[in-house]
């Protein structure tokens, strides 16, 4: 499931949303009970953003109600998250102009969030802010990444 889940996050920060989704598939049709509910979970939430990045709207407001009430019968739901649904369901009915003003509220509310230690679980499983600030500044996601890293040497 790790594995499944790391090419996944590969293909998605690689902008193949179509293979990352194939793997999330696979995590996610697994009938493993509660086993490794914490990649369960983030597979879902990434499962949600590939559709996002893919423009899939008709489906996600769907997937979004469906994830969401996994994650609260998982009890894994925190601040980090209900942050990402919101600016989901929001996104939906947005307008096209709007969207990049979306990214940036998301980001802010987000690095306030980020303090918390219990949203530091989420961003060891999804680096979210690196794929909004690839949405902010129209470039992809491995080249945010890309720069971080090098940042940090």
């Amino acid at each position: 499931m790790v594995f499944y889940y790391k090419i996944a996050c590969l293909y998605f920060g690689a902008g193949d949303n179509a293979n990352a989704i194939r793997y999330l598939h696979k995590i996610i049709n697994l009938k493993v009970g509660n086993l490794r509910s914490d990649i369960q979970c983030f597979a879902r939430l990434l499962h949600l953003i590939a559709h996002y990045e893919m423009g899939n709207t008709t489906i996600l407001d769907h997937l979004i109600k469906s994830v969401y009430r996994f994650l609260s019968k998982m009890e894994y739901l925190d601040a980090v998250q209900n942050e990402i649904f919101k600016f989901l369901r929001r996104s939906l009915s947005s307008r096209q102009q709007d969207i990049r003003k979306n990214f940036i509220d998301l980001r802010d509310r987000l690095e306030k969030v980020a303090s918390s230690k219990y949203a530091r679980r989420s961003y060891q499983y999804l680096d979210i802010v690196s794929w909004l600030e690839s949405k902010i500044e129209k470039k992809p996601v491995a080249e945010v990444i890309r720069q971080k890293f090098k940042t940090r040497l």
